[in-house]
């Protein structure tokens, strides 16, 4: 059977419905990997524990009554930690920064605390993202599950570990010049690089994408639906779009890769 912890978002989602799962039991069980596995690799910041624990309680009430929140209702993620969150600081991967608690959650952020996502924790990343790797002035070097003496790639280091490691089935990560998609191939995961606009950011930032970071397709487009939602605070996002995410294996026969 698959540990709790390796289960992908669609499959818990399918669970709690059922009444098979419980957020409160996942949300443990994803806790006792981390557990297990994070003084080795060291992807996280700010972790919040018993603020996920009370979040699942919530969420489980709400599944028993038959009522989620929303598409992510009791689904744990981790964010990264240059996505804001409303009370953590925001330090950039740099002991250089000023550690000032956020004010309001960055859109993404928001999209996925409004879908019902229990947040985790925050990632790792490199001094202001400008390394491919988990090396920071503040953060403790992270390291790639799969071989402890790998680097995960970056600047997303914390997401992709995380990730590979089964720290829960949807992480967050941002990218200009490969920082999604480096991880996710170094840590053997799913990583997406959105259009330009497609998903909000704030402060805007020309180049800067949200993108997700999970172990499987499916997964992916759970998150792209909810991310793509439209925030007024970034001036630079693409106007709304019926965008069906879930859409389900095309024949590639026919189709074109686009580069730009």
């Amino acid at each position: 059977m698959t540990s709790l912890h390796d289960l992908s978002a669609v499959e818990l989602l399918a669970h709690y419905k059922t009444k098979k799962l419980s957020p409160v039991e996942v949300i443990g069980a994803v806790i006792g990997r981390i557990e297990a596995w994070e003084p080795s690799l060291k992807a996280l910041y700010a972790p919040d524990f018993e603020g996920a624990r009370r979040v699942a309680k919530e969420s489980e009430k709400r599944w028993h009554a038959g009522r989620p929140q929303g598409a992510l209702d009791g689904v744990p993620i981790t964010i990264k930690e240059n996505i804001a969150t409303k009370g953590v600081p925001v330090p950039l991967g740099t002991a250089a920064t000023e550690l000032v608690p956020a004010s309001e959650d960055a859109p993404a952020a928001a999209r996925v605390l409004e879908a019902g996502a229990v947040i985790l924790a925050k990632t790792t990343m490199p001094d202001y993202g400008m390394l491919s790797s988990g090396r920071s002035s503040f953060h403790p070097l992270t390291r790639n599950p799969w071989n402890l003496a790998w680097n995960p790639g970056g600047s997303s280091a914390g997401a992709g570990a995380a990730a590979a490691a089964g720290y829960g089935p949807l992480h967050l990560g941002t990218d200009i010049g490969g920082s999604v998609r480096l991880p996710a191939s170094w840590n053997g995961i799913f990583g997406l690089k959105p259009s330009l606009g497609r998903v909000p950011v704030d402060p805007p930032y020309f180049g800067r994408v949200v993108g997700p970071m999970t172990r499987s397709v499916a997964d992916a487009a759970l998150l792209m639906a909810e991310l793509s939602r439209p925030d007024w605070r970034d001036h630079m996002s693409l106007p709304p779009a019926a965008i069906d995410w879930s859409l389900g294996p095309l024949e590639p026969k026919g189709l074109r890769i686009g580069l730009h």
